[in-house]
């Protein structure tokens, strides 16, 4: 059994290798399940700057208890890189990277806000979730409550989240708010 706790200890590491500085830009790779430390960890022996965001647990046995260290995106690290074709042989070919988040496993870069905005939540003391993603305009459907099961296309108004119900054959809608629902993507 575990239960979470809200401590959270991202684990950033600057290195200054042949790998990072000018030009370079956040990249998310994907891992083995249960490598992504021992992945930093050899990425950041290399000199390459890694970013592997990680949350504390209480699990508890029958006769203890241990507070572990696990990622909060399991099976996903972010490194920092300007991607040569070098420095993508570097991290793809260590023990455990499988590879680069992006189409055919090229990278995708990561805006240093989105990185930034994570850091930034891991170190205050607001509680946080992990929620399914959502785009604006993507089909969901809503979990739990009076709206248990209902299904629409989500949108965003003035900054609140609303849920469009249509019945296509005669071209009609209804608009509800949902802020406060748990919504699944279909």
């Amino acid at each position: 059994m575990s239960t979470h706790t809200f401590e959270c200890e991202p684990m950033v590491v600057q290195a200054h290798g042949p790998f990072s500085g000018v030009g370079a830009q956040w990249y998310a790779i994907h891992t083995r399940a249960q490598h992504e430390k021992s992945v930093v960890s050899h990425l950041r022996r290399q000199g390459i700057t890694t970013f592997l965001p990680l949350v504390s647990e209480v699990h508890r046995w029958s006769d203890r208890r241990k507070v572990v260290q696990l990622p909060l995106f399991t099976c996903y690290a972010f490194v920092h890189v300007r991607l040569a074709p070098e420095a993508w042989a570097k991290v793809t070919g260590v023990t455990g990277v499988l590879r680069f988040v992006g189409a055919r496993g090229t990278g995708v870069p990561i805006p240093d806000s989105q990185i930034h905005a994570v850091q930034t939540l891991l170190s205050s003391s607001l509680s946080y979730q992990i929620c399914p993603f959502l785009q604006v305009g993507q089909r969901v459907r809503i979990r739990g409550g009076s709206l248990d099961g209902v299904e629409g296309l989500l949108i965003a108004r003035n900054g609140d989240r609303t849920l469009i119900i249509s019945v296509e054959p005669i071209q009609r809608s209804l608009s509800v708010r949902i802020d406060d629902y748990k919504v699944e993507p279909l």
